[in-house]
């Protein structure tokens, strides 16, 4: 329990600075927009993704907040969201990643550089693709664990010890992701020029 409790507070504090750093600088010097209103203009679609976990049943409401608070236009949005809620799975692959280390961790796994290099590569390719349903990705661990040579009976068993305890971690990994989808639909829609910065800068109505 007390080996869960610290995975869970590493991801939750990757989770938030992958948020922070990664989508937050595309933001504000990608996009040149202020990091304060995009973050208020998905508040709604974060706290629904964050008690459904699931990136497909958040689709209405981060299409909302995409729309009517930081003024991309529909055309934009109707494509970008839904694609990302498919294949754009940043939460899904840091996830995948930090329970790798975890499981090397538990089963003694020496880690080389190349190693760490497979795991980050193979949990990407991994993501994509990934179902935007609740614990979806925890099955996907298989793929990334074979990498480093971590048995199938092995896998079984940090599955079966994690799975009790998934739904806490896969909530951060959705508002990662639909975070991530509703930054693409700002670039895209900012290089476009489809975006409404005054509706962007004005207070959230959602």
């Amino acid at each position: 329990l007390q080996n869960l409790f610290v995975l869970t507070i590493i991801l939750y504090v990757g989770c938030i600075l992958h948020m922070i750093l990664v989508y937050g600088g595309l933001i504000r010097f990608g996009a040149r927009l202020p990091l304060k209103n995009f973050f208020k203009g998905i508040l709604d679609a974060q706290a629904v993704a964050y008690s459904t976990s699931s990136s497909s049943a958040t689709l209405p409401v981060t299409l909302q907040c995409v729309e009517n608070n930081l003024g991309v236009k529909k055309t934009v949005a109707s494509s970008v969201l839904p694609l990302g809620a498919t294949i754009n799975m940043d939460g899904t692959a840091l996830y995948l990643g930090v329970v790798a280390l975890f499981s090397a961790q538990i089963f003694g796994v020496q880690l080389e550089l190349s190693d760490y290099l497979l795991i980050a590569m193979t949990a990407t390719l991994t993501s994509i693709g990934t179902a935007g349903i609740p614990s979806a990705s925890l099955f996907l661990l298989a793929t990334v664990l074979s990498v480093i040579g971590i048995s199938d009976a092995q896998t079984a068993l940090i599955v079966g010890f994690v799975l009790p305890f998934d739904r806490i971690l896969d909530m951060a990994r959705t508002v990662v992701n639909i975070t991530g989808d509703a930054t693409v639909s700002i670039l895209v829609a900012k290089s476009e020029d489809d975006i409404d910065e005054e509706v962007f800068r004005s207070e959230s109505v959602i």
